[in-house]
């Protein structure tokens, strides 16, 4: 991706527990520290930063969310990228990020 950083990482996809809940997969703490610490003047409402990501084949402009009580960014996992991928809850998933 044209001007961004790249971060590749793997990480268990995962339902937030209220009814109908998101999928996410959370970015590694090491990674969201250093994205964090360079990127946090970017990021918009509720800790949201503009992303792009890949699993698989798929490709999608996204955003990352800053999640407090996990120290971590989230990357949402939509129902179509979920379909595509097979993603399941608790699947280990290979992740790539531009942020």
């Amino acid at each position: 991706m044209n001007g961004k950083i790249r971060h590749k990482f793997s990480s268990t996809s995962w339902q937030h527990n209220a009814p109908g809940g998101w999928y996410f997969v959370s970015v590694p703490e090491d990674i969201a520290k250093e994205i964090r610490e360079n990127l946090k003047w970017q990021e918009e409402g509720w800790g949201r930063l503009k992303a792009a990501a890949k699993i698989g084949n798929t490709h999608w402009d996204t955003a990352i969310w800053f999640d407090t009580k996990r120290n971590t960014y989230l990357l949402p996992l939509k129902a179509d990228i979920r379909k595509k991928e097979n993603i399941e809850i608790g699947l280990n998933v290979a992740v790539t990020i531009w942020v």
